[in-house]
């Protein structure tokens, strides 16, 4: 269905990925007149180019991946940085550069009897977005809403706002990249999880990279919700304009004062949106509804219970929504347990933040470790669970920097690193092997690695499963 705002209108879509692809469609339903750029030139990226070509949209790759004359937008996907030429150009020219988010938000489209688009309940974080996304989702679809995980996660937040059933409600995942080219973006509530440093390469400095988180605070209707054991997610609220009479709400995992969410004698507790919340409490669960109850998860939960209540639901409604969920794969999954030694498969911490809540989690620990670090420090990391620590196994092309902090911190710890040049099943069959050899009844083994992956694996997920077919296989043994 074209829209007279976008018919003939000449676009640049910038990517030939998955989010390009879906901007690309979608502007060109509308009417645009739509070119994809894209730097590379490989073979998967001329057939996606093919398919686009055959419905009408013009591709260059490679050298051809520049501005056109003309172009009156830009729609990016999220990984192209702020500092390519592409948007240079489009500064110069004083062309907008938008994300897939930013689009979205602009051709929302009214739900029937209200007059109103669909709320957004907006999260973001350094660390535990999808599951907190994932949560509020369940939370939402227990309370009887038609809702949708969307955004950096799940359904693509294009499709959702052009969706032909509307939905009430979306829960929305949202990463510094999306919030960083979506300036008109208001949501209905939002929640900063946690900063820690990470993607500095893309945003060029820890300040620049909160000034992007923090913009998912903008416009909040109804509440900011914000971690009380992450001071910097409360200071973004403080710098946010919002609406008026829009509320900060913290979250944590102690007993909460008036106006926050925490947890009371093991149950989760709302002190926020209750009737004289000086004086009164909802209870919404306890931590064993929780899918795993670690202590990071809780807190996932408690941000994913403030943004539903801060919409109205009831809290049965967010009890059952937690019980119902279950968290992907890869994040902190028990994938056996082998002569009394646990194996816990937690490939999706890929930076040190997300470790060190995985590392508080359990004890003792064979932590197997390493990989492509991005940039990252590990003394905090090591210094914070050291007392946690039996042995340490380490794996990967930046070992060393981790070796050296547990050298600094944690000096008697044994550490043992797996044989350099091996990758994919042969490395972590030695590397689970040579982990069973340092536990004890009791302990866990925890694949936590702090860093990428693609030094050795596929993805954090091919990781993830050759750790889980090298504990199936060890069981077997």
């Amino acid at each position: 269905m074209t829209n007279p705002d976008f018919v003939n209108l000449p676009v640049v879509v910038a990517g030939l990925g998955v989010s390009g692809i879906s901007a690309a469609r979608v502007l060109t339903g509308l009417g645009a007149s739509v070119t994809v750029v894209d730097g590379g030139s490989g073979e998967g990226l001329r057939a996606r180019a093919a398919e686009l070509e055959a419905v009408g949209v013009a591709v260059r790759l490679g050298d051809g991946a520049s501005l056109p004359e003309g172009t009156a937008l830009i729609v990016t996907s999220p990984g192209w940085a702020p500092d390519s030429p592409l948007f240079a150009a489009a500064a110069a020219a004083g062309v907008p550069v938008w994300g897939d988010v930013e689009l979205a938000w602009r051709l929302r489209k009214p739900l029937p009897g209200t007059g109103e688009p669909a709320p957004w309940l907006a999260v973001t974080g350094t660390n535990g977005k999808t599951t907190t996304v994932q949560m509020l989702a369940s939370i939402l679809t227990a309370a009887g809403k038609r809702t949708a995980a969307v955004g950096n996660v799940g359904v693509s937040v294009l499709d959702a706002v052009l969706a032909e059933e509307p939905y009430d409600v979306l829960a929305v995942e949202l990463s510094s990249y999306q919030l960083h080219w979506a300036p008109s973006l208001r949501p209905y509530s939002a929640a900063v999880l946690n900063l820690a440093p990470d993607h500095l390469d893309w945003h060029g400095s820890m300040e620049a990279y909160a000034a992007d988180k923090g913009r998912i605070y903008e416009g909040n209707v109804v509440a900011c919700v914000y971690n009380l054991a992450d001071p910097a997610t409360e200071a973004l609220v403080m710098e946010a304009d919002v609406e008026e009479g829009c509320r900060a709400i913290g979250f944590g995992l102690g007993a909460p004062s008036p106006s926050n969410f925490g947890v009371v004698d093991g149950l989760l507790v709302d002190r926020a949106f209750v009737e004289d919340r000086t004086k009164n409490a909802a209870e919404l669960g306890a931590v064993e509804d929780v899918n795993p109850p670690a202590p990071h998860n809780i807190a996932n939960a408690l941000a994913a219970a403030a943004l539903a209540r801060s919409y109205g639901v009831d809290p049965k409604a967010v009890r059952e929504g937690l019980r119902a969920f279950r968290p992907d794969a890869h994040r902190i999954a028990e994938v056996g347990t082998v002569r009394e030694v646990t194996y816990i498969d937690d490939s999706k911490a890929t930076n040190t933040h997300a470790a060190a809540a995985s590392l508080a989690a359990y004890r003792p620990i064979v932590w197997i470790a390493g990989g492509l670090a991005k940039g990252a420090t590990f003394d905090d990391l090591v210094q914070g669970a050291a007392e946690r620590l039996r042995a340490v196994v380490l794996i990967g092309q930046d070992r060393a920097l981790i070796r050296a902090a547990l050298e600094r911190h944690a000096p008697d710890v044994p550490v043992i690193e797996a044989a350099e040049g091996q990758t994919g099943a042969v490395a972590m069959t030695e590397v689970v092997r040579t982990a069973a050899t340092l536990a004890r009844s009791g302990d866990t083994v925890l694949l936590a690695p702090a860093c990428a992956s693609m030094d050795m694996f596929t993805n954090y997920g091919e990781r993830g499963d050759l750790f889980a077919a090298a504990v199936r296989e060890l069981a077997g043994a």
